[in-house]
């Protein structure tokens, strides 16, 4: 996956990762959950010379979505997120949003659904439906590596006892949508919350405490 642009940024108080992701055929690179630091994944997109076509939340809970409003503002790119977290970004109380410093988030401009194919230039990215953080969280799927949002992290896993979150949903996700994949796939995850900011399918599958 060397041929695609991947750049991680720790981003807000609440350590998560945002990400920026790149064909440098085309120069199109979309922007996985914008917590935060607008200007600094811009200025990275500006240094590389990619031009960001599209946001995309792995789910609807607001330390994942409160910079939403600013990337958009200033990239005029849709939002997309799964259609089950859709009104879910709605409903996430001003309060929360003044509590980490962010803006509340613009409605979605285009559903995700399961297996839907997203085309990056020549980068395709694939929607894997994982509900059990969220009843509409996704983990995105490129070549070589996966996005897992709050559905797996490096040595844990997403919380489930938020509303509509479930333990035996999530543990399903995980197992059999994301530890069917080749074990040498990458996984970036949501939260800065493990040893390493990255991982692989084939060592949490073997490690992870919680699996």
């Amino acid at each position: 996956m060397s041929e695609y642009l991947v750049r991680q940024f720790l981003v807000s108080q609440m350590m998560v990762f945002a990400y920026l992701v790149g064909d440098p055929e085309t120069r199109e690179a979309v922007v996985i959950d914008p917590a935060a630091d607008a200007d600094r994944i811009l200025k990275e997109a500006e240094l590389q010379g990619f031009r960001i076509t599209q946001i995309i939340n792995t789910h609807g809970h607001v330390d994942h979505i409160m910079g939403n409003a600013d990337m958009k503002e200033k990239t005029g790119a849709p939002i997309l997120i799964h259609e089950e977290d859709a009104s879910l970004i709605l409903r996430q109380s001003a309060e929360m949003f003044r509590m980490f410093g962010g803006r509340p988030s613009p409605p979605a401009d285009q559903i995700l659904r399961d297996g839907q194919i997203l085309q990056v230039g020549t980068l395709s990215i694939r929607v894997l439906h994982t509900p059990g953080h969220s009843p509409g969280g996704v983990c995105l799927q490129i070549p070589g590596a996966v996005f897992t949002g709050d559905t797996l992290f490096v040595g844990g896993v997403g919380r489930t006892d938020l509303p509509g979150g479930s333990w035996p949903v999530l543990l399903r996700s995980i197992q059999e949508r994301l530890f069917t994949l080749p074990p040498e796939t990458v996984v970036y995850p949501g939260h800065h919350y493990g040893p390493t900011p990255t991982s692989t399918i084939g060592r949490e599958r073997d490690t992870n405490p919680f699996l």
